[in-house]
């Protein structure tokens, strides 16, 4: 799951952690699994479902009792970092595809291979593609997957409705950078100024808008993931010269900046709140608020878009683009082991479990995230129907094959010091797209 990625004070603090860490051996006997572990986790929407997978988990190993962290995304990083420099961090933590790299780089990480060959763990079970994710550059498994994630349209029905946009047309749109297509038509139709005037119609005063059309969370950084990916995915962009592991990033590429271009004109035209009004806000507290018609968002804000009282949140697949199809990062989580542990063959035991089918299964009961199991991962798809959400819009990214793995490279955090102000730079209209350039040889100059 997305958000932001991280400080680079936070890389630096790893890489002078003194911890007796260093690529050991996962091979225990069962007799050694017994005593207390603790397990860290940033969403706390998934707490309930995991603090039940710890009980079942405990019933079946008595002599393990896990105890559970929950801490919100930045504060989780900054205190696991911490932990990993002072030798006290948690035995197992969820971990991020940004993260881990550096990880293993310092050291920090337990290699899975000899338990997943010794426990006959079944990697086929997973969605494709997510437990090779977990795979560093040395060959070795630094993690086992727990779940998945797509991006798709939240919107407000009842503004679509009033502009007249049906479901059927949301669902349809398409999108080009020369003039953005249908998309951008919705776009315009469904903003608002305060004198009732739409983007599309004659005397819009874009100085003055009370509903805009799109939310807008930031820049995106390098990713992008729900802020820009999944349009550069359709034009046939990619990130890096390959993925994972890629060394030569492309925001030098014409696609790259004419599609950025093309999206921060959305705030010119006044389609999109100006950047300066976002630091501090929250993107989905104000779709909550009735102040933006549409937020592109990842599945793992599900529960968040559809949770506002008194605003009905319609959920459509995103645009297609040039290509003719749709796009989207496909992300996903694992639980790692950390490389200190002084209870390896416990910690073990908890990481199969999360991502084992009975753990997943539970997860996906509760309707908030898609596990990682393919069979729980349809299971979580009929309890948001149970609770009357349609999530195709992000199931049909997997389905269709229209899915690209988030970008997993060495010098994710310095990479992202360097993107984040300069996509800041172009979105606040300060700079031209085509200032990406000189960062992009900044960028690729890391890997030199």
């Amino acid at each position: 799951m997305k958000k932001t990625l991280g400080a680079v004070a936070a890389a630096a603090a790893i890489a002078v952690s003194l911890s007796a860490c260093g690529g050991g051996s996962t091979s225990t006997t069962a007799s050694e699994a017994k005593g207390e572990i603790n397990y860290w986790l940033w969403d706390a929407n998934q707490l309930p479902a995991y603090k039940q997978c710890a009980e079942d988990f405990h019933k079946a190993n008595p002599d393990i009792k896990v105890k559970i962290t929950q801490r919100g995304y930045g504060d989780y990083w900054t205190t696991l970092t911490n932990g990993f420099v002072a030798g006290n961090a948690p035995d197992v933590f969820t971990n991020h595809l940004t993260k881990y790299p550096e990880l293993i780089k310092t050291k920090q990480l337990l290699p899975l291979d000899d338990a997943v060959k010794n426990d006959k763990i079944d990697l086929s079970i997973y969605n494709e593609g997510l437990a090779d994710l977990w795979v560093g550059q040395d060959g070795k498994r630094y993690g086992l997957p727990k779940d998945w994630d797509t991006v798709g349209l939240f919107y407000n029905t009842a503004m679509t409705d009033s502009a007249g946009l049906t479901a059927e047309q949301m669902a349809n749109l398409d999108w080009n950078p020369q003039d953005g297509g249908s998309y951008e038509k919705a776009i315009a139709h469904l903003t608002v100024d305060k004198n009732g005037k739409r983007g599309d119609e004659a005397g819009f005063d874009k100085n003055n808008v009370a509903v805009y059309g799109m939310g807008l969370a930031g820049g995106g950084s390098g990713q992008g993931q729900a802020e820009w990916s999944y349009l550069t995915g359709t034009t046939g962009w990619t990130h890096t010269d390959k993925n994972p592991w890629g060394t030569k990033f492309n925001y030098d590429d014409p696609k790259f900046q004419e599609t950025i271009s093309w999206w921060a004109g959305l705030v010119d035209k006044g389609y999109m709140p100006k950047l300066e009004t976002t630091v501090g806000a929250s993107m989905s507290d104000v779709f909550g608020a009735g102040k933006a018609a549409i937020n592109v968002n990842g599945s793992w804000m599900i529960g968040q878009y559809t949770s506002y009282k008194g605003i009905k949140a319609g959920i459509a697949p995103t645009p297609k683009g040039p290509n003719g199809k749709r796009a989207s990062m496909f992300n996903g989580l694992a639980d790692s082991i950390w490389a200190g542990t002084k209870n390896p063959a416990a910690s073990v035991k908890w990481v199969e479990y999360l991502a084992s089918t009975d753990c997943q299964d539970v997860v996906a009961s509760k309707g908030v995230v898609f596990p990682a199991v393919k069979s729980s991962s349809e299971k979580a798809a009929a309890a948001f129907e149970a609770k009357g959400v349609n999530v195709n819009a992000f199931t049909t990214h997997v389905k269709d094959g229209t899915t690209f793995l988030f970008t997993i490279t060495e010098n994710a955090t310095k990479v992202d010091g360097l993107m984040a102000p300069a996509m800041d730079a172009v979105l606040s209209g300060k700079k031209d797209a085509s200032s990406l350039t000189e960062i992009n040889e900044k960028v690729n100059a890391l890997f030199k």
